[in-house]
């Protein structure tokens, strides 16, 4: 029985395009995963290396929120960059509890190597829709984000 003659019109919509954008995100996701990997990082630690890269020199508990991570993730994360001399971690002189985090010489050459490229496949697997219809997709899962974020 479909969900619409189940529980009605509303409620059958609404799960249908639940099921849409999910399957859409996780087959998207899974694209950019394997082209992250490629690249011999996980998405956190690509993740951390592009905001880094973009956005420069931040604390820790920064990066966290940018990445949406929690800092116990955040500390193997570092770690591991560390160990691959990508990024260096430096005490803050006014505050000894907050470490800065930035990419060393070799984080922003591997930046500036694989990030085109990352955005240039994603380019491409958002290539079915044209221009207008990335933009209104866009400003629809915003719209949508903010409210949900909105609900008790």
């Amino acid at each position: 029985m479909k969900t619409t003659q189940k529980y009605g019109k509303n409620i059958g919509l609404a799960l249908s395009t639940w099921v849409k954008l999910a399957r859409a995100y996780s087959s998207f996701n899974k694209k950019s995963i394997q082209n992250i990997r490629s690249f011999g990082l996980t998405q956190a630690q690509f993740a951390a290396i592009e905001a880094l890269g973009h956005l420069g020199s931040m604390r820790v508990g920064e990066l966290c929120n940018k990445m949406l991570v929690t800092g116990g993730n955040m500390t193997l994360v570092l770690d591991n960059l560390e160990k691959m001399n990508l990024i260096k971690r430096t005490y803050d002189k006014e505050d000894r509890r907050s470490i800065n985090v930035d990419l060393t010489a070799e984080g922003k050459k591997l930046f500036e190597e694989i990030f085109p490229k990352h955005a240039k496949y994603i380019t491409e697997i958002m290539s079915p829709l044209k221009h207008e219809e990335q933009k209104t997709l866009g400003e629809l899962l915003k719209k949508l984000g903010k409210a949900v974020q909105n609900l008790p």
